[in-house]
């Protein structure tokens, strides 16, 4: 199995990246598309995955019909203890009349039971990212042949139906099996005393270049939120992962004078009720505290079952909305967030949030987020013009 050559060091490790299960759909796609429309078996795929680097990737099995070529290569996580490092991931991909690329799932793909998930009820669990790296690497090989037909690729994991058993896929309403995942096409080692060191360092290298006033997200929809939809500069942006209770903390003990955390409903909800540690293993009352807040703006005891009863923040928001509840909910819920998050960091540091979801955009802010986006719109000090906060 040829191994990704990329690591991060972390708490002064270095730890080796690995291959996310979309980049493993789109690399036995390819195979298989070359297989079929070439006739040729090639051992290895070279692709660009989101993440801005080139992999490459072993193909493990391979085999043709008349009309259809079949093909799997071996997911590798690097060092990050991911469930379905080694799992087979296969490509089966046929001939189609109708243009274009249609994806499917098959054994060991979970399907889509319930609302407010990547992917509507009934279709394949198969995120919006492997998608399209799915259906492009069927269109390159497409091209490279000269094939103007249609294609359809139906991606298994034979393994998923077992693995699925251990992940959180039957609380949220997938069935039959995992999902294929991933963002940036690369698993980045998740190591929980390493990555916290890391985040610290960051935050560390910060302050040491004249940085008082960092802007933080918990990761890639944070980090894609607060540059495209509000406009701020990443020139003073840390992640916290899921560790915003470490990163307070160390942002506290290193003196920095503000802080601006800008996070998805499904982190911040969490925090909002008191969760420094948001990864779905330590705590999940996500819907737990979404139902407090419904009740605080005058929630029935059926609206809360139905809050209880969704599957993600998004499902949960729609019900808020759906019975009037939305806008007094959400402010009560980032009223708290303000209070949880000033409370952790005491008097020595300014902290504000800003709350959002995909679907909705931004969902509400504490009283003096506005004042810090401006700062890190513009780049400027508060003693610079941005005004004083505090």
């Amino acid at each position: 199995m040829h191994q990704l050559d990329e690591y991060i060091s972390t708490g002064g490790k270095l730890l080796r990246c690995g291959y996310t299960t979309g980049t493993c759909a789109a690399a036995a796609t390819r195979a298989a598309a070359e297989l079929l429309l070439g006739g040729v078996e090639v051992p290895s795929v070279v692709m660009s995955v989101p993440a801005g680097i080139d992999v490459l990737v072993e193909v493990e099995e391979a085999e043709r019909g008349n009309t259809w070529a079949r093909c799997a290569v071996r997911k590798d996580a690097g060092d990050d203890p991911d469930v379905t490092d080694g799992v087979l991931v296969v490509a089966r991909v046929s001939l189609a009349e109708n243009p274009g690329v249609t994806i499917l799932g098959g054994e060991g793909v979970g399907r889509v039971t319930r609302p407010g998930l990547d992917q509507p009820v009934g279709a394949a669990a198969i995120n919006a990212v492997p998608r399209t790296m799915i259906t492009q690497e069927a269109q390159e090989a497409s091209r490279a042949h000269g094939y103007q037909g249609g294609l359809v690729v139906e991606i298994s994991i034979p393994e998923g139906v077992v693995l699925a058993q251990r992940t959180f896929n039957p609380r949220l309403g997938i069935e039959g099996g995992i999902s294929v995942l991933g963002t940036s096409g690369i698993v980045r080692p998740m190591s929980e005393e390493a990555l916290v060191s890391s985040l610290k360092l960051e935050l560390r290298v910060k302050r040491a270049t004249g940085v008082n006033d960092v802007l933080v997200v918990p990761g890639n929809y944070g980090h894609d939120f607060a540059v495209q939809s509000l406009g701020l500069s990443d020139d003073r942006m840390v992640s916290c992962s899921n560790y915003v209770g470490a990163v307070l903390d160390e942002a506290v003990l290193l003196g920095f004078r503000t802080l601006l955390l800008v996070g998805h409903v499904g982190k911040l909800v969490k925090v909002a009720g008191g969760i420094m540690n948001t990864h779905s293993r330590v705590a999940d009352c996500r819907m737990e505290i979404l139902a407090a807040h419904a009740a605080l703006a005058g929630a029935t005891a059926q609206d809360i079952a139905l809050i209880m009863g969704a599957a993600t923040t998004d499902a949960a928001l729609d019900v808020l909305d759906e019975h009037g509840l939305l806008t007094s909910a959400l402010q009560t819920m980032v009223d708290r967030l303000g209070a949880v998050l000033s409370h952790r960091a005491g008097e020595s540091l300014q902290v504000e949030a800003v709350m959002f979801s995909n679907k909705r955009g931004t969902l509400g802010m504490t009283a003096g987020a506005e004042t810090l986006m401006e700062l890190h719109r513009h780049g400027l000090r508060l003693d610079e013009g941005a005004g004083e906060t505090r």
